[in-house]
């Protein structure tokens, strides 16, 4: 919860948007109850998906996921059919300009974290996901600017896709995210 705000913080989204939102989630905003959904399935040439979704109506989003499964080559599975396949880590990113390569790394090592990585633009930290929270603040104290801290899954072994499998994997993957109620979409595919 509190990750989530420090985002929508981070983003700018107004402080009574973010006391809405909770309220509405907790049940103690009149309206709509939201809850949140873990989907497992599988996408063209067995590609591993876990799926989170929020919603106000299970029975509408469990038939919108299967349908945009079905459609693009894949099928919804049974709860634990894949996620033994990924591991749930704490993910903090950072742009490179917030420090310099080796400055980074001793904080990163002091703060906790598990791993990091080096990619184009940003620097990935990876930390247990109970000890995200920490780790940020952490990083913060020494004067790092974080982008974005969240709970991802990460898998542990990946899928080569090429052709035709890999086209409808992508087709697959851009209908699951323009639905309303998905979240976040995890998969083990490589192209």
């Amino acid at each position: 919860m509190r990750t989530a705000v420090q985002n929508a913080k981070s983003q700018n989204m107004p402080s009574k948007n973010i006391e809405n939102a909770i309220l509405k989630g907790t049940g103690e905003l009149p309206g709509v109850v939201y809850e949140e959904i873990g989907f497992e399935g599988y996408g063209p040439g067995g590609v591993a998906l876990y799926i989170i979704a929020t919603t106000d109506n299970r029975n509408r989003t469990v038939a919108e996921i299967r349908h945009i499964l079905s459609k693009y080559g894949g099928n919804l599975g049974e709860t634990g059919s894949v996620s033994w396949v990924f591991e749930k880590k704490g993910l903090i990113l950072l742009t490179k300009e917030s420090s310099n390569e080796d400055e980074f790394k001793m904080k990163v090592i002091d703060a906790g974290a598990d791993d990091f990585k080096v990619e184009d633009e940003f620097f990935e930290v990876y930390t247990q996901f109970e000890d995200l929270h920490k780790v940020r603040s952490s990083l913060e104290e020494t004067g790092l600017n974080i982008d974005n801290a969240t709970v991802t899954m990460i898998p542990q072994n990946m899928v080569e896709l090429d052709g035709k499998e890999a086209e409808r994997m992508l087709r697959l993957m851009d209908a699951l995210e323009d639905n309303d109620d998905v979240q976040n979409v995890f998969s083990n595919f490589d192209i």
